[in-house]
């Protein structure tokens, strides 16, 4: 990339403009990120980080924020102006990972926090945020996006204007951001009027208040963890003269937590007036312009939904842009962020709705009583133009299927997600100096006691690469062979990493594994070669003994296709690619 080459422009900084950033960055886009406040945020808001973005983060390569999070403490209840509680309880049952799920819960990471960690990561990669820096207009054209931005100067001398010429632009700018309403998007939906809420942190010294609970008090004031977090649900006067009067607001906390002048409030770091809205787009953007997180939909916060959407929504636009702007793909392959996110924000917003009406009505505890679909887990794109399933039945194409559901054990559909599989063994590694196994030939590797030096599957998924997953019974299958050379010769290996997983024949440590295959007249194919060794991946990805499957896992790790061969690989690459620079005619390539 030169200096000259046009940036992708995000807008806001915060999860959502940050995860797409560095989506980009990762695929070595130029981006540009600004954000209108002179410094970065204080608040918590979005706390609560659920298992898929767990999963978008491993593939971004930010381990950093899963190892820090918190568990969700136990919930205790009181009667206003008491610390005696009334009941205790688990805010969520624990679900013990699997192999195919390594994130099975919800964990707590205060949003500075996880900014931070995602910014050092920009960083790295040669991106900063520019702060005090807010979007006043911008056009755009076939060509590109002229944006037009305001800088406050550092020096205190006023304000600077700035024309940027951008290839894209992601706006990430809240609810009440300009992008949106520039773009003439609709934001239908309604107000929940009877349901004010006051929600801040708090500097809070209260003896006796430990900070081993989330403690509801008549379930109106909730604190939580890393500092104090008060959430005050349909206070008596109204939220917004609350928001506005810290001694009103102080006493008010007073009140509930009770002890009087005992509870010291030190500091009110910030506070809002909030009155859920449930509103949503019509489509995700226009032209060279997308919305993304709060500009697109926004929602109650009940059931942790908001912050996990956006960044969910920024992993899908920004791998997709990655490959147009390098001119790899038709910018039809854009079209899809509406077409794939629509479905699942339409449904998300329901359960939200359906969670906080249950979360303020009479019993806590039940209301917290959540179905796993919260974890997202069972987000899916079946729906999409782009998967293509040669396993789905027939009859399944005719059967609605929710974009919100649950993980459903034993099914895998194209336009589900990936599932992970630990304890992969490598048999070989092939580069260009080394041929996989000529016509004929076996290659016999002996395995290290136990499995040191193995992989797991979301170790090798990548937000910068498509992954070929070939189960085969042996690498000699005559359907491996046309695979791994339209692959070689149709699909740069910059784009699409080429896997063949066998069966774990020889389970037990220190046995032998033997393969072979054909390459063809001398081709070298790049490829890895692994064994299963107990069977994780052959029961996730759902192969049949004996079975041949080709699983292609998109760089959101999202499963794109389950076919059966080359001819269904061309159906899957040339909808993303379309015969443009990343993929050639794969019909020429090897004739089936």
């Amino acid at each position: 990339m030169t200096a000259r080459t046009p940036p992708v422009l995000v807008v806001g900084a915060g999860p959502t403009g940050l995860a797409a950033a560095l989506t980009l960055a990762r695929n070595n886009v130029p981006v540009r990120i600004i954000e209108k406040e002179p410094q970065h945020r204080r608040g918590q808001r979005g706390v609560g980080i659920q298992p898929r973005t767990f999963e978008v983060f491993h593939f971004l390569r930010v381990p950093e924020i899963h190892e820090c999070a918190t568990a969700i403490p136990p919930i205790q209840e009181h009667n206003k102006g008491s610390l005696e509680p009334l009941n205790t309880f688990a805010a969520m049952d624990y679900m013990e990972p699997t192999p195919a799920i390594p994130y099975y819960n919800i964990k707590l990471m205060g949003q500075p926090t996880l900014e931070a960690i995602i910014r050092e990561h920009l960083a790295k990669l040669g991106c900063t945020v520019e702060l005090g820096t807010r979007l006043i207009s911008f056009s755009q054209d076939e060509r590109c996006v002229r944006a037009k931005v305001v800088k406050y100067r550092s020096d205190g001398g006023g304000e600077v204007e700035e024309d940027i010429e951008a290839a894209y632009l992601i706006g990430a700018d809240g609810a009440k951001g300009m992008i949106r309403k520039q773009l003439g998007l609709t934001f239908l939906g309604t107000t929940l009027e009877n349901s004010h809420m006051e929600l801040g942190d708090i500097r809070l010294e209260v003896e006796g208040l430990d900070r081993d609970h989330w403690h509801i008090f008549l379930q109106a004031v909730a604190l939580g963890k890393d500092g104090w977090q008060f959430v005050i649900v349909n206070p008596t006067v109204d939220a917004q003269d609350l928001a506005q009067d810290e001694a009103a607001l102080v006493n008010r906390i007073k009140d509930f937590v009770g002890l009087g002048d005992d509870a010291k409030v030190k500091e009110v770091m910030w506070a809002s007036a909030f009155r859920p809205n449930i509103r949503m787009v019509n489509k995700f953007g226009a032209g060279r312009a997308f919305v993304a997180g709060d500009a697109a939909h926004v929602h109650s916060p009940a059931g942790g939904q908001g912050l996990n959407s956006g960044i969910q929504d920024a992993f899908n636009i920004a791998w997709k842009i990655a490959l147009v702007y390098k001119g790899l793909s038709s910018a039809s392959l854009l079209d899809t962020y509406t077409t794939e996110r629509l479905p699942v924000i339409a449904e998300m917003l329901g359960l939200t709705t359906q969670i906080h009406k249950q979360m303020f009505g009479s019993n806590l505890e039940r209301a917290m009583r959540r179905g796993k679909n919260v974890y997202m887990l069972g987000v899916n794109y079946r729906s999409s133009p782009i998967v293509v399933d040669e396993f789905a039945l027939t009859s399944e194409a005719s059967v609605a299927h929710s974009a919100y559901g649950e993980i459903q054990e034993g099914i895998l559909r194209a336009g589900d997600r990936a599932p992970d599989a630990p304890g992969l063994v490598s048999v070989t590694t092939l580069n260009r100096a080394q041929r996989l196994v000529s016509s004929g030939s076996y290659s016999a590797v002996s395995l290290p006691g136990g499995v040191v030096g193995s992989t797991r599957m979301f170790d090798i998924f990548t937000s910068t690469h498509h992954t070929v997953i070939i189960f085969a019974p042996t690498s000699v299958v005559p359907v491996v062979q046309p695979i791994l050379v339209t692959l070689q010769e149709a699909v740069s290996k910059q784009l699409v990493q080429r896997v063949v997983v066998l069966p774990g024949s020889h389970p037990e440590p220190g046995g032998h594994v033997e393969s072979r295959t054909s390459s063809g007249e001398g081709e070298t194919v790049d490829v890895k070669v692994l064994v299963d060794q107990v069977g994780r991946a052959y029961r996730g990805y759902v192969v049949e003994e004996g079975e041949i499957k080709v699983v292609v896992v998109r760089p959101d790790g999202v499963v794109g296709a389950i076919v059966r061969g080359v001819a269904g690989l061309v159906r899957y690459f040339e909808g993303v690619f379309e015969k443009r620079g990343g993929v050639l005619a794969m019909e020429d390539a090897v004739q089936v």
